[in-house]
Parts: C-alpha cells; structure tokens; sequence
C-alpha cells in the first residue's frame, strides 16, 4: 500500500490528490525565492481539505492565503480552496538531465504554464524580453539573487572557483562606476546612475549607464538591490587625433579624478552618516545610563525601606516572644495554682464543651487529654447529679451561680459550685464548676444528728 520514488520538487511534476503532504526540515536549505515557488506547488498537490507538515523552522511565510495554522506549535496547516485563475503557480515540465544548484534555479525560473490570454499580456512579455534593460538582483553583499536579459557584455564568471558575487563578475572597465553607483543607491536611497566606458577595441569604446536603486516594496524584497545596464553610444577613437600623448593622458586622469571625487563625496556622506549614527547611539546609551542610575538609586532606597522594616519586624519579634514567654508563665502558675488547692475545677466554654480540666477531676469525671472538646454531655460522671446539664445552663443565661452537695456512687460527698467564666473584657464566655470534698464536714454532720 506504500510507493517509494524518488521525487525532485524542485524539477519534476508534482504528485496530486494528496491527503496529507509532510515536508520538514527541507525548506530551510532552500532561499526565500524558492520556498515561495515551493508553496503554490504545494497547494496544488494537496486536496480541499489537505494538511500541510513542516518543520520546526519552516513557515509558509507569505502563502497565508493559501494556508491555514491548525497547530501553530506543531507546524500543521489547512489547505485553503482558492480559485486556480488567481494562484501563482509555477509548474515545473520535466526533469533535468544535468545536476543544478539553487542558484542555478533562481536564476533561471521554470516555465510557467499559465497561458497569455489577452493582448495586454503579450505586449508586456514582449517589452519585458526586447526592450526592457539587462538587469540583476543583489542582495547588501553583492551576490546575485536573480537575472534578467543578456548581462555578458558585462558580467562574466571569475577563473577559478565559481563566484557568483557582481564585484567578482563585473567587467574590469565598468568596476568604478558599478562601486560608486552601488554606493550611492545604498546611502541616498534613491535612483543612482554613473556612466562608464567598456574598450571594444583600439579605436572604440561602448558606453554604459549603471543604474543602481535600493527596492522598498514589495515587502518580500526589501533591502535588496537591483543594478541595470543600458548603453549608449561613445565617441570613437580617432586614430588620426591630433591630441599628444600627454593631452590624451591628462584627458584619462582628469575623468579618472572626477570618479574619485565622486567617490570621495560619496565616502563622505556615508561617514556623516554613520557619525550622526553614532552620536544617535551614544544619546541613547547615555539616557540608558541614567535610567540605570535612577533605577540604582530607587533600589538602594527600597533597600534602605526594607531594612527598616526589617528592624521594625526584630523588634516586634522580640516583643512578641517576651509576650509569650510571660504567657508561659502566667500559665504555668496557673496550672500550679489550681493544683495546689487539690480542687477538681472544670472550665467549660460557650458551647459546653470541655475546654480545660486539673488533675482532681478525673476520679470523678473520667477524663483524659484528649477529651478536651467534647461536649459536657459526652462525659461519664461518678456524681449522683442527674440535673448537673441543666444547671449548666441555667446558670449561663441566668447568670446566677449554683451550689449543691451531691455524692457519688461510693456514698463520697462533694459541694458542687457552679459559676459563669468571665474574660477579661468583662465578657462570659463559658462556665467553671468546681468540686469541693466535704466528706469529713458531712460525717460529722451525722455523728452531730444522731
């Protein structure tokens, strides 16, 4: 269900009908103007409703009309339905027999197949291919990018190595006017055109115009530049001249030396230029810099905030711990007092529940620690003292303490108080009973009856 073969986008027909077209981490390796004749051909491979999968660095750049992002992470798109008659498609006829490079293929685009339809069109191809200027596309370096007509008469390949950069290809008479062109272009942004000579022979010379413009628009080719040729007719070498040597070669040094003050003015500029860069450069460090230092003095002063506040939270501390330590204390002797008057106390709070017993009142209670909490009810009692909840709580919303003796299953009596706990803010919050023996004062209450 699988076929393998071998496939040159760049050259052989494109596959179609494809549901699903994975294409990652090749576009990388391809320049910008490849990638954008790659794309179409994409789109026209895949079906209404094809996906598209690229690589982690590759986009369909400029082609968003073609494609939609479905997984922008993971690099997946929609293909998008778009008329045939308004796609840009260039499809490539047949294979080559020969090898070629990329630069080799931006050079020489594949033919297209769209079909001239109207007269318009073919007057521009016509004008295009026999009227319009020889022409290259560079980028800021010099390499060339793209061709258009007949360039011999003025570049031709290096020995050596291949090179395809215009400064390494420009006919040796036209090296001067080609540097000061491109040099304006680059610095005044505007058309720039410088004359030069190429020999044709001992008695002629062609003239040829350089034409040099850094391009703004479209987008996609911004900071390129494109370099024309045009030619115009040079005065002959008159052999019969009767200008002397000397004339002759201070007529050649005098038309050099206006190329060299052109260049040097052009020089010029470009250092005025790049000092007003600087200077701009420098302003902007400088403001960088005071910012900076503004930002420094607002930290030290927040530093110097956090300090103190950090002083403030130390004193604090330490006052917080005397507190606890007197609390320590307070509770200590609390728990000492109550101890030592070998009284059974309970404290109940607002809801009845257990909140603090002394050791006397586990006889009588059946208390532990962890019964701190429970309700009052939730205790087992050795006291007859079947009213003792209802006290409680009657003594809470009354106010009114209450007193009982009572005795419990061992026939022991104790004198039960009961009392509403009162805070320090003059606020009840609760009850305390205590449990007073008073076994000996009721023996001797009944020896006195008897």
């Amino acid at each position: 269900m699988i076929v393998f073969a071998k496939q040159n986008i760049i050259m052989d027909p494109p596959f179609t009908k494809l549901d699903i077209l994975s294409c990652r981490n090749l576009l990388i390796y391809l320049d910008s103007a490849l990638q954008r004749r790659l794309i179409p051909l994409f789109h026209y491979s895949l079906t209404e409703r094809g996906i598209l999968i690229l690589g982690s660095a590759e986009t369909v750049g400029a082609d968003n009309h073609l494609f939609k992002a479905i997984a922008e992470k993971s690099h997946i798109y929609k293909r998008i339905d778009s008329p045939r008659k308004f796609l840009d498609t260039a499809f490539p006829t047949k294979a080559p027999t020969t090898s070629y490079s990329t630069q080799d293929l931006l050079l020489h685009e594949a033919p297209m197949s769209k079909p001239l339809d109207n007269l318009q069109s073919l007057a521009d191809t016509l004008l295009l291919r026999q009227f319009s200027p020889s022409a290259v596309l560079i980028n800021e370096d010099g390499d060339i990018l793209y061709i258009h007509g007949r360039t011999g008469k003025y570049l031709e390949p290096a020995a050596g190595k291949a090179n395809w950069n215009i400064y390494a290809m420009i006919h040796d008479d036209l090296r001067p006017a080609l540097e000061t062109a491109i040099r304006a272009a680059k610095s005044q942004k505007e058309l720039a055109k410088v004359q030069g000579e190429i020999s044709l022979n001992k008695q002629s010379t062609q003239g040829v115009e350089i034409t040099a413009q850094t391009i703004t628009t479209p987008k996609e080719l911004s900071g390129l530049l494109m370099v024309l040729f045009s030619d115009f007719i040079a005065p002959d070498r008159d052999p019969t001249d009767k200008l002397t040597t000397n004339e002759k070669g201070l007529a050649l040094e005098l038309q050099q030396a206006r190329q060299a003050r052109q260049a040097l003015n052009t020089l010029r500029e470009e250092n005025r230029i790049s000092q007003e860069e600087v200077r701009a450069a420098n302003e902007e460090l400088q403001s960088t810099n005071e910012e900076l230092q503004s930002t420094n003095e607002e930290l030290t002063t927040s530093k110097e905030e956090m300090q103190s506040l950090n002083e403030e939270l130390q004193t604090l501390n330490s006052e917080l711990h005397s507190k606890v330590d007197d609390l320590s204390w307070v509770n200590n002797d609390m728990i000492n007092l109550l101890n030592s008057t070998e009284i059974a106390t309970l404290f109940l709070d607002g809801e009845l529940n257990v909140r603090r017993f002394t050791s006397f009142c586990t006889p009588l209670f059946r208390l532990i620690e962890s019964d701190v909490g429970r309700p009052l009810s939730d205790i087992v009692t050795e006291l007859e003292y079947p009213d003792l909840q209802q006290d409680v709580i009657q003594v809470l919303s009354t106010l009114v303490f209450c007193e009982k003796q009572v005795k419990t299953h061992n026939n022991h009596w104790y004198k039960v108080r009961i009392m509403p706990y009162r805070t320090q803010e003059n606020v009840i919050d609760g009850v305390v009973i205590t449990l007073l023996d008073i076994q000996e004062l009721k023996g001797l209450e009944l020896e006195h009856d008897s």
